[in-house]
C-alpha cells in the first residue's frame, strides 16, 4: 500500500498502524476467532496510538484525522485481524457522531473516555424487523416530563454487552425517517439487557448480540442532536462507516494475497515452483489489480467526504459495494490458490474469507448500496 501519492505523515501513519497490527493483532487472531475472545486489553493499547478517536477533533481528545487518513488506518489494521479492525471502525463511527452532533456537555463527558477506549461504543440502528429498511424502525422513545422512555429491540449489534455506550435510534414521531431521534444509552441504565452472543460464520473475535430496551428511562440530555434528526445522524455516520468497512476488506484481502504469494513461492508441483506457473501468476495479477482499483475508489470517496462533496454519499456507497465484493472475491481466490491448505484453520486464509463475507452485508447490504447509487444517477436526471 506504500505509495508516492501518500504524504510523509500518511506514510508514517501506515507504518505505525501496520506495526501495531502485526505485533498485537495478527499473532493472536486465530486464537481469538476460535475462542470467541474479545481482546479489550488490545483495544486499550490501540487507543494509546490514537485509534479510539480517529476522526474526533483534537480539542475533544481525538486524533483529528481525515477520512482519507482513516481508510489507511483501517486497511492496515485489518491486515492483522478484520474482525477487530471492523469493531474499531464501528467504535470510531459512534465517537465521530457524538463529536459532530453532541452538545458541549455531551462531548466533554463522553469523548475523553471513548478516545481512550475506557468506554467502548456500539451503534444501534438495525432491528429484527427493520434491517435494510432502517427508516421503518419501531423502537420507540416517549417523552415523559424531563425524561425519555425507550422500548424496543436492536439486532446484530457489534460489541453489545461489552460496550459501555450505545447510540440508539428510536422513533419519537410519526412514520418515516423524520420521526426518528438518536439517544445515548449506557450499559448500566435500568431496563437495558442483552441477548445471547450470536453464533456466527465470522467476526468471532467480537460479540454480536441483541440490545433489549425495556422502558429504559433516560434524562432529556441523552438526546443526541435535535429531536427528529436521528435518521440523518445515522446515515451521515454510515457514510464514514462504509468507508471503514471497505478499507477493512482491502486489508484482509491484501493479507490473503500476500499469503498466497508466499505459499506459491514455497510449494512445488510437476517439477517447478507453483509461483512460476503462468496461469497462477495471472490470477495473482488480477487479484492485485482489482485491489488497487478498489483502493482508488475508496480513497476517492474518502476525499469527497472530507471536502463535503454533495456526491459523497453515492461515492461512499460505490466504494463500499465494490471494495467489499472485491475483498471477498480476492480472499476466496486466495483460499483456492492454497489448495487443501487454504481450508485448514492454521493457515488463516479461511478465517479471512469468513470475516470478509459479512462486510457485504453490514453497514448497509450491497444491494442497498446499489439502490443508493442508482438513486444518485436518477436524481441527476432531474
Amino acid at each position: 500500500m506504500t505509495s508516492t501519492l501518500l504524504t510523509e505523515d500518511q506514510q508514517a501513519l501506515v507504518e505505525t498502524t501496520l506495526d501495531f497490527a502485526q505485533d498485537h493483532l495478527a499473532p493472536h487472531a486465530l486464537d481469538w476467532d476460535r475462542d470467541k475472545h474479545f481482546p479489550v486489553d488490545v483495544l486499550h493499547k490501540a487507543a494509546g496510538l490514537g485509534l479510539g478517536g480517529v476522526y474526533v477533533r483534537e480539542e475533544s481528545g481525538g486524533s483529528g484525522l481525515t477520512r482519507a487518513d482513516g481508510v489507511l488506518v483501517f486497511e492496515s489494521l485489518a491486515s492483522g485481524c478484520p474482525s477487530i479492525a471492523g469493531y474499531l471502525s464501528i467504535h470510531n463511527m459512534v465517537a465521530w457522531m457524538i463529536d459532530r452532533y453532541g452538545d458541549a456537555a455531551q462531548r466533554e463527558r463522553r469523548l475523553p473516555r471513548l478516545c481512550a477506549m475506557e468506554d467502548l461504543a456500539s451503534y444501534c440502528l438495525t432491528e429484527p424487523g427493520a434491517g435494510s429498511d432502517a427508516a421503518a424502525l419501531t423502537t420507540r422513545a416517549v417523552r415523559d416530563g424531563d425524561h425519555w422512555v425507550l422500548t424496543g429491540v436492536k439486532q446484530f449489534i457489534s460489541g453489545a454487552g461489552a460496550s459501555q455506550l450505545y447510540v440508539v435510534m428510536a422513533r419519537t414521531g410519526g412514520d418515516g425517517p423524520d420521526g426518528v431521534s438518536a439517544f445515548i444509552v449506557e450499559k448500566d441504565d435500568p431496563g437495558v439487557t442483552f441477548g445471547a452472543n450470536e453464533r456466527k460464520m465470522g467476526w468471532n473475535a467480537q460479540p454480536t448480540r441483541q440490545v433489549v430496551l425495556d422502558a429504559v428511562r433516560l434524562p432529556a440530555d441523552r438526546l443526541l442532536g435535535r429531536e427528529g434528526q436521528g435518521f440523518r445522524i445515522a446515515m451521515n455516520g454510515l457514510n464514514g462507516g462504509r468507508l471503514g468497512i471497505a478499507a477493512c476488506s482491502l486489508g484482509g484481502a491484501r493479507s490473503a494475497l500476500d499469503r498466497s504469494l508466499a505459499h506459491l513461492a514455497d510449494r512445488e508441483a510437476f517439477g517447478q515452483r507453483l509461483l512460476d506457473a503462468q496461469a497462477l501468476r495471472f490470477r495473482l495479477a488480477d487479484m492485485a489489480t482489482e485491489l488497487a482499483a478498489a483502493r482508488a475508489l475508496v480513497q476517492q470517496a474518502a476525499h469527497a467526504l472530507d471536502v463535503g462533496d454533495p456526491q459523497a454519499p453515492y461515492l461512499c456507497a460505490m466504494a463500499k459495494r465494490f471494495a467489499t465484493d472485491t475483498g471477498y472475491s480476492v480472499a476466496d481466490r486466495a483460499l483456492q490458490l492454497h489448495g487443501g491448505y487454504g481450508y485448514l484453520s492454521e493457515y488463516g486464509i479461511e478465517k479471512i474469507v469468513r470475516d470478509l463475507r459479512v462486510h457485504q452485508i453490514l453497514e448497509g447490504t450491497n444491494e442497498i448500496m446499489r439502490v443508493i447509487v442508482a438513486r444518485g444517477l436518477t436524481e441527476a436526471l432531474g
